[in-house]
């Protein structure tokens, strides 16, 4: 039996070079941390360079990893294709690719605007292929067979279940991206990558605050461990997911959820 049975090099992520796409807030920001604070070496990428910075410069604070930012805005091929060769200059691999950046959009079927539609479906489907796609000799570079690179896309239960609210392109996005996820496990398990999704429940989020400010308590009432996630909830699956303990896990749509989704009707 190896050695690497030991808990503590089960779960080890430190030194791993990970980029996590809309790291400033949010989910991106909650993995990021929990990436740093295993010892990782994370790139942050967001639309808004300010807080990017100033998020970064928090993360290595905290340590004992580090955090370095790359502001992007990632609905432009042009900003994918810089990001990644920015981050080609500094590394010559990439462990962890989290592909969290993403954006809503909630409004009746009637009234529903195309733009909006194309806007969501853009960045939450089409720029995680083309920065994924970007990203591969990075990812090619640091997977062996025992430790393959990791691939993470942020899901959602929206792309399983069907949402209270009117969020069109946001749902069919992230059931497009778990299909893709699955399509991609399927063709870069060979290159010694893997690739799984994480659908997050309810978190605290900005994607999130109106929603739980309006109906905090139903969407509590809604989750069988009754409390929203916490930051940790999330970190932790992606740890799992980049370390020796996910690397036979590949093609995984993984719920982070309180159990949402399997909550017995009344």
């Amino acid at each position: 039996m190896s050695s690497s049975m030991h808990t503590s090099s089960l779960f080890d992520v430190k030194d791993k070079v990970v980029l996590v796409t809309g790291g400033s807030r949010g989910i991106g920001l909650m993995i990021a941390h929990g990436f740093v604070a295993n010892g990782a070496k994370v790139y942050i990428s967001s639309r808004s360079a300010k807080v990017c910075d100033k998020v970064a410069e928090d993360l290595t604070k905290l340590g004992p990893g580090q955090c370095i930012s790359i502001p992007a805005d990632l609905q432009s091929l042009d900003e994918v294709k810089r990001l990644t060769a920015e981050i080609a200059k500094k590394e010559s691999k990439v462990h962890v690719l989290v592909n969290n950046a993403g954006a809503t959009w909630g409004a009746p079927i009637a009234t529903y605007p195309d733009e909006a539609f194309e806007k969501v479906m853009n960045l939450n489907l089409k720029r995680v292929f083309s920065l994924t796609q970007a990203m591969l000799p990075l990812l090619e570079a640091a997977g062996t067979a025992a430790a393959p690179a990791s691939i993470i896309n942020i899901g959602s239960v929206d792309g399983i279940h069907i949402p209270m609210q009117e969020t069109y392109a946001y749902s069919a996005s992230k059931a497009a991206l778990h299909q893709m996820t699955r399509v991609m496990a399927g063709h870069l398990g060979p290159r010694h990558i893997t690739s799984n999704a994480i659908a997050p429940g309810p978190f605290e989020s900005k994607m999130m605050a109106a929603t739980l400010r309006d109906f905090g308590d139903m969407i509590v009432g809604n989750v069988p461990l009754g409390r929203i996630g916490q930051p940790e909830d999330i970190a932790a699956t992606a740890i799992y997911l980049a370390s020796r303990a996910g690397a036979y896990t590949t093609g995984a749509i993984i719920p982070v959820d309180g159990g949402t989704l399997i909550k017995a009707k009344a």
